[in-house]
């Protein structure tokens, strides 16, 4: 679990195809390391991805096709800027929410407007994600705790102040940009509550192939 109050900006700097999914070595920046053991979990733009390795500097993490399918992190390359956060502990401040780390979707940027000091961003949400973000309800994007400002249908806006600009990658968000979504927890566990006696029916999945990682750059040919 995680508060989305992001700690450090990393940076990506290895992307290696191994064994059908991907294997990522972050640079954590002023992240502190001093704490963390292999097996820990960090979250990475809002993806908590497990430490397998740690030279010193940042970390080594595997990727598997699921993150990949359901998450913006296709989208990285070596040279990314990413938000980092490492695992709440019991002596942790909850000054944000509390964030999962399992992303529920991918958004888009689709406006960006300055506010006095501020940025104001208007965010594009999959359709089946608009039910769970209301009105001053919280959002986790790219792992950053945040609130919801106004919605119109499956957009949203959000008031970034200069302090999270500072601190965050959302400074480099543009029209177009694709960002993690993850909603609030209480959302997805009331409407699993209220399907009740239909929670129990299973429902149809899908998958996808190493085609999916070889059309996105992951796999050599």
């Amino acid at each position: 679990m995680f508060t989305g109050i992001i700690e450090s900006i990393g940076t990506i700097r290895s992307l290696t195809p191994k064994g059908g999914d991907v294997r990522v070595y972050v640079e954590t920046g002023k992240l502190d390391l001093g704490d963390v053991k292999l097996g820990d979990s960090i979250a990475v733009n809002g993806v908590c991805l497990t430490a397998v390795e740690l030279p010193g500097n940042g970390f080594w993490a595997d990727v598997s096709v699921e993150t990949l399918k359901r998450t913006a992190m296709v989208d990285l390359k070596s040279g990314s800027r990413v938000n980092l956060e490492k695992a709440l502990t019991p002596t942790t401040r909850l000054g944000g929410h509390l964030v999962s780390g399992h992303v529920d979707g991918v958004g888009e940027i689709v406006a960006r407007a300055d506010n006095a000091r501020a940025i104001q961003f208007r965010v594009r949400a999959p359709k089946e994600l608009a039910k769970y973000i209301a009105h001053k309800g919280s959002i986790t994007v790219d792992g950053t705790s945040l609130t919801v400002n106004e919605v119109d249908g499956a957009e949203f806006e959000l008031t970034i102040v200069p302090h999270t600009l500072s601190e965050t990658i959302m400074a480099d968000y543009r029209p177009g940009r694709r960002v993690n979504l993850e909603v609030d927890l209480l959302a997805r566990y009331l409407e699993r509550l209220l399907l009740g006696d239909k929670a129990a029916e299973p429902s149809k999945g899908s998958g996808i192939t190493e085609s999916f990682l070889a059309a996105n750059g992951f796999l050599k040919s």
